[in-house]
C-alpha cells in the first residue's frame, strides 16, 4: 500500500499542473541601494534620482558550499504576486537559487495597477543591475549563471536590462551581466533610441495572443527586429492565453476594471531621453487619449507548463 508521505509528495512534490515545490535550505532578506529615477531621468544617463533602500529574497535550496545557478525575479504592477513565488519553488525544486526583488516597499509602493505614473517605466531595469551587483558577491551564487526573468512590468524591465546602451550607462560597475533574460508578457510598445543593440546572451519571450492587457503585437514586432539583427531571441505565443497566464491563483478568470493599461498607445524616445505618442508626437503621460482601463487575467494550464519546460530547458543550458 502506498505511504501517506509518498502520495503527499505525488499530489503536492509535482503539483496538478506541473509545479514543482522544492525545499528551501536557507532564506536571506538582502537589503541593497537602488535609485528611483524618472523614465526620462534613465534615459538621459542621469544619476542623481532619490537613493532608495530596497530588498531581495534569497532562496537557496541545498546546504554546502558549492556556487548555485540563481535566477533574479521582478515583479509586476501589483507587487510580488503567488505567480512569483511559484517560479520560485519551480526553480528551488532543481536546485536553483531565486532572489525575489521588492522594487515597491522600499519606495513606499504596494501597487501601480490603477496608477502606473506612480513609478518610472525603466526603474526595475536600474533595480535589475543593483541586483545582480549583489548577486556577484555571494559566497553561494555563481556569478556566470546568473538569470533575470520577470513579469508584465517586470518583464518589461528584463527585456530592456538586455539593452548595451542601458548597461553602459547605468549597468553593474563590474561590467557582468546576466546569462539570459526570461520576460513573460511584457510591455514592449515603446522604441527606444538604439534598442537593437543588445546583448549575444539569449532572450526568451513568453505572451498570450488574448492578453488585453499588455497586447502581443509590439512584443512581436521587437523580436522580430531583434532576430533580423542575428540576435539569439525567441518570442513563444499561447493562442487564446491572456495576461498572467502562468499564476496558478487564477484558474477562475479576474476581471480588473479600474487596471491602467496602455494597450491603445504606441511610444517612442525622442531625443533628451523624452517618450512621445508616435501618433502625436506629442509628450506621453498617462492622461494622454490612448491610455484606457479595464483588464481581464487568467492561468492558462497548457501556456503554463509549456513555459515551465521551455525556461528549465534553457536553465539546463547554463553550464558551470
Amino acid at each position: 500500500m502506498m505511504s501517506r508521505l509518498a502520495i503527499l509528495f505525488l499530489a503536492f512534490g509535482a503539483g496538478a499542473s506541473g509545479l514543482c515545490y522544492g525545499q528551501v535550505a536557507r532564506m536571506e532578506i538582502l537589503t541593497f541601494q537602488s535609485m528611483t529615477l524618472t523614465d526620462q531621468e534613465f534615459l538621459s544617463g542621469r544619476k542623481d534620482g532619490k537613493a532608495v533602500t530596497i530588498a531581495g529574497e534569497l532562496r537557496l535550496p541545498r546546504a554546502g558550499m558549492d556556487r548555485l545557478p540563481a535566477v533574479v525575479l521582478l515583479h509586476g504592477s501589483g507587487g510580488i504576486s503567488g505567480g512569483v513565488t511559484d517560479w520560485e519553488q519551480e526553480f528551488n525544486a532543481i536546485g536553483i537559487a531565486t532572489f525575489v526583488v521588492d522594487s515597491f516597499t522600499g519606495r513606499g509602493l504596494t501597487s501601480v495597477v490603477t496608477d502606473q505614473s506612480q513609478l518610472g517605466r525603466m526603474t526595475q531595469v536600474f533595480d535589475s543591475y543593483r541586483a545582480l551587483e549583489v548577486l556577484e558577491k555571494h559566497p553561494r551564487v555563481d556569478p556566470g549563471r546568473i538569470v533575470l526573468m520577470g513579469f508584465s512590468r517586470g518583464g518589461q524591465g528584463v527585456v530592456y536590462s538586455a539593452v548595451k546602451r542601458f548597461q553602459r550607462m547605468h549597468g553593474p560597475a563590474s561590467g557582468g551581466e546576466y546569462a539570459a533574460y526570461v520576460a513573460l508578457y511584457p510591455t514592449c510598445n515603446a522604441v527606444y533610441l538604439a534598442d537593437e543593440d543588445v546583448t549575444s546572451k539569449p532572450i526568451r519571450i513568453f505572451h498570450g495572443s488574448a492578453d488585453n492587457y499588455v497586447p502581443v503585437g509590439p512584443c512581436r514586432a521587437y523580436a522580430q527586429r531583434l532576430k533580423a539583427k542575428g540576435v539569439d531571441i525567441q518570442h513563444t505565443e499561447y493562442a487564446g492565453a491572456l495576461h498572467v497566464f502562468d499564476s496558478l491563483a487564477l484558474k477562475t478568470l479576474v476581471k480588473l476594471e479600474k487596471a491602467q493599461t496602455t494597450r491603445s498607445c504606441l511610444l517612442e524616445e525622442v531625443a533628451g531621453g523624452r517618450i512621445v505618442n508616435a501618433s502625436t508626437k506629442q509628450p506621453f503621460t498617462y492622461a494622454d487619449p490612448c491610455v484606457e482601463y479595464g483588464v481581464t487575467i487568467g492561468y492558462d494550464e497548457a501556456a503554463s507548463s509549456d513555459t515551465r519546460r521551455a525556461v528549465r530547458a534553457l536553465m539546463a543550458t547554463l553550464k558551470p
